[in-house]
């Protein structure tokens, strides 16, 4: 049941391109179901597929599809920041045990190997690959590159502002849980 919903909120990103951010999370069916939803209320009918015609084919629905998007924006942020506090307090908690967390460092590890590999062989090898492989290896390299700066961006946040935003929202969900 989850790939559907979130195949048919990924159909509806098209409307509200935020909505592919919250689906980025290692548990994104609660935004998907959250966003299908959205589309239902205002389309009228239970099957997404169809709302997301009924979207494309009444700009005024489509409006108003983007604006109770918008209204129910700062819920979803909380489902997408959740996930990543959690991930963070999981992390948090390995090291207080005295686990290293080994499986975070062999993905940042892998994704540096694999970035200097594709380096050496845009540089080395580049008047060898055909055009197609050099599109192929520059588009993986940018991929691990992606990788690595998320690791980074996830370590150690990306500004103060971002820090600043984790601890509302921890602050905020703690509230909200009661803790």
């Amino acid at each position: 049941m989850a790939f559907p919903i979130i195949a048919a909120a990924l159909g509806l990103a098209g409307f509200a391109p935020v909505i592919a951010r919250w689906l980025e999370g290692s548990q994104p069916e609660g935004a998907a179901a959250k966003v299908v939803d959205i589309a239902r209320q205002v389309t009228g009918v239970i099957d997404p597929l169809e709302a997301i015609h009924r979207l494309q084919e009444d700009k005024d629905m489509e409006t108003a599809f983007q604006k109770a998007i918008f209204e129910k924006e700062a819920e979803i942020e909380l489902l997408f920041l959740k996930d990543r506090q959690d991930a963070r307090l999981r992390d948090a908690k390995l090291t207080h045990a005295g686990c290293p967390n080994r499986r975070a460092d062999m993905m940042v590890t892998v994704a540096a190997v694999g970035l200097i590999l594709c380096l050496v062989l845009l540089t080395c090898f580049s008047h060898k690959l055909s055009g197609e492989a050099f599109g192929i290896i520059s588009t993986v390299t940018g991929l691990f590159c992606m990788c690595l700066k998320d690791a980074y961006a996830f370590e150690f946040g990306s500004s103060r502002g971002s820090k600043q935003k984790d601890d509302t929202v921890a602050a905020a969900l703690r509230e909200r849980n009661g803790m």
